[in-house]
């Protein structure tokens, strides 16, 4: 597929169910049963839960029931309508915040912060090897390098609470997750309520934000750890415009729609830019 997710729409699992119904008005009951079961088993939900609902040590199903997903998964949502930053495309949720997180001097994109009510989730995506998940291995890196951090469950699994300094000498709690795709590791750092009150409102959104998170690994290579190349964000009308106008890019150089970086990123010196992120009906815009 190409780098901006141009001509990859999910299956629709209500349009599915009622062409499977046409297809076999006429058939027999077996017959019918049958091509019903093999539609409800081929497309997920839309009212499906994307996470489990009970911590656990062990995070099974991602990629089959349960999010973050990647761009291949059969069972990934249609993400035609989340907001497009090149390692990954995020889902849309009313009355959020978006922090762009840049290198200083490079002013590359090298990851993104959600805030929602008082809760905020930090997002980064990693290059990963192969055959082996990486989550494991940053968890035990953490807990070597901080006394302070504990190894607790979760519904994404084994995850780490990480008490935190802060402006005024207060410490927070933050509670970092990480989820093994084909290739790549997503983590998520949650603070304010999302970290410490697993059963608030607040929580359960950005729990659900995180799963329905569609990454986008790419072919490019990347060393393990390394940072997957992302842009600034592309609204999904900017995607379909780009798409209608592919044909007249050349006259513009290709610019309609960022590049999508090469390589690693150094991530040394870092700075923030701030974006609101209007709905209409999804993405609309980004001011």
């Amino acid at each position: 597929m190409g780098l901006f997710g141009f001509g990859r729409k999910k299956h629709d699992p209500q349009a599915s169910e009622e062409k499977t119904q046409d297809a076999t008005k006429d058939a027999v009951d077996d017959s019918r049963e049958a091509d019903r079961d093999d539609a409800a088993t081929s497309n997920r939900s839309v009212d499906e839960p994307s996470f489990p609902a009970a911590p656990s040590a062990d995070y099974e199903g991602r990629g089959e029931d349960y999010g973050p997903w990647d761009v291949d998964d059969e069972a990934a949502p249609d993400y035609d309508e989340y907001l497009d930053l090149g390692a990954f495309y995020l889902p849309f949720l009313q009355g959020i915040e978006l922090r762009i997180k840049a290198g200083r001097n490079s002013q590359q994109v090298l990851g993104c912060t959600i805030t929602y009510g008082s809760s905020s989730l930090e997002i980064e995506a990693f290059a990963a090897p192969k055959t082996l998940g990486l989550w494991d291995d940053v968890r035990g890196d953490l807990l070597d390098s901080n006394a302070k951090a504990a190894e607790r469950t979760g519904v994404f699994g084994t995850e780490l609470a990480l008490p935190v300094s802060v402006k005024g000498g207060k410490s927070v709690t933050t509670r970092i997750v990480g989820v093994d795709g084909p290739r790549w590791m997503l983590r998520g750092i949650f603070s304010g309520k999302a970290a410490t009150y697993p059963d608030d409102a607040e929580t359960k959104a950005l729990n659900g934000f995180f799963a329905d998170i569609v990454v986008e690994r790419g072919e490019e290579p990347l060393a393990p750890r390394d940072l997957i190349p992302m842009h600034p964000p592309v609204a999904p009308a900017e995607r379909k415009a780009a798409k209608a106008n592919a044909h007249a890019d050349a006259e513009d150089g290709g610019k309609s729609i960022p590049t999508r970086p090469e390589g690693p990123f150094d991530s040394d010196q870092q700075t923030e830019v701030k974006t609101t992120l209007a709905r209409g009906p999804m993405f609309s815009e980004v001011r």
